[in-house]
């Protein structure tokens, strides 16, 4: 549906309640005489009356009836194929349709109301039907809009709802000072991809890297100077990181922690090396660091095969015990976890 139509059926439903506006389609004027009479001491009811059968789409289009009757015979367009285009019609698609007959023929009558016909009248009918069935099929036509507005601004809500909720869970699961995952996401997503691993037979390594000699950092350059470095860092781990599933998450303090679902050791250590690198090539000065004169990472790395009834604890601990070891012979490096060492790598 084009935008054209949306913004007319929305008018449609905008329209006041208590009024019937009705659409005659009939190449006699007489028969539009005749209904306008019927109708125009009714101060609830408007009527326009088209005797160009030809224009009857772009007169209900404008228009936009409540009620449209409509004759069958006429002049150059059949009424079922007018009808028929009228339910082609976004616009009139739902709107009341009484088809105007001089016949009461029931094959006719079966093939209007096949076409989409909402009542089939013989002419001439009596006023105070003409009048009673214009205002009942008039009011469920409108409260039929109303409730279909309703309805879209109800979705419309929802859809924006579920926005905000989304935006709000993807704020939740992130760290304010760094913007990559907090330690709540990293937890859940440790728990999450610990599952998936042991259920496909696949490894699960985990790095975790220390900021060399912070403390010092943040006491000679400041707590504004240490969460700027924070930052630095942080884009960085994450940057370097090249497929969707692989996680960077602040850890707590200086430490952060990566999660690399299906990567083994000398993966994992590939990884590691490149991020201490990248850490390195920053060159963001730190004069009061022990281990060099810009800031660099430590770094333990751990793999291995989940298997259910393990707790993930398990691989944050070898992790842990690698990272202890990378700061114990030196910094500035990766160590992996004496469970997982391989042969010619730290």
């Amino acid at each position: 549906m084009s935008n054209k139509d949306r913004s007319a059926m929305s008018a449609m439903a905008s329209e006041p309640a208590d009024v019937a506006r009705v659409l005659l389609i009939d190449d006699q004027d007489i028969v539009g005489e005749a209904l306008k009479r019927m109708v125009e001491g009714e101060p609830d009811i408007e009527l326009r009356f088209c005797a160009d059968p030809t224009r009857a789409m772009n007169e209900a289009i404008e228009f936009r009836p409540t009620v449209i009757l409509q004759d069958l015979v006429m002049p150059d367009v059949d009424g079922l194929v007018l009808l028929r285009f009228f339910r082609a019609n976004p616009i009139t698609k739902t709107t009341p349709i009484v088809v105007l007959s001089s016949r009461e023929d029931p094959k006719t009558k079966q093939e209007a109301f096949k076409l989409g016909a909402t009542d089939y009248l013989v002419k001439f009918p009596d006023q105070l039907e003409v009048v009673a069935r214009i205002r009942a099929h008039s009011r469920s036509y409108m409260a039929q809009q109303q409730r279909d507005e309703a309805y879209r601004e109800l979705r419309d809500l929802q859809v924006e709802l579920e926005k905000k909720n989304s935006e709000l869970q993807r704020l939740s699961s992130l760290d304010g000072l760094t913007g990559i995952a907090n330690r709540r996401r990293f937890d859940e997503y440790l728990e999450q991809e610990w599952l998936r691993a042991a259920r496909d037979g696949k490894r699960l390594a985990l790095i975790l890297i220390d900021i060399d000699h912070f403390k010092a950092y943040n006491d000679n350059y400041g707590h504004q100077g240490g969460d700027a470095c924070l930052r630095r860092v942080a884009r960085t781990l994450d940057g370097e990181l090249k497929r969707a599933a692989d996680v960077a998450a602040r850890y707590g303090g200086e430490e952060f922690v990566i999660v690399l679902p299906d990567t083994d050791p000398q993966g994992a250590a590939m990884i590691a090396e490149k991020l201490r690198s990248a850490v390195e090539a920053l060159q963001v000065e730190h004069t009061h660091s022990q281990t060099a004169d810009h800031v660099t990472i430590s770094l333990g790395v751990a793999s291995t095969m989940p298997r259910e009834g393990g707790i993930p604890a398990a691989l944050i601990e070898m992790a842990d015990e690698a990272l202890y070891k990378a700061k114990e012979t030196g910094r500035n490096r990766f160590c992996l976890s004496d469970v997982t060492a391989v042969k010619g790598v730290i």
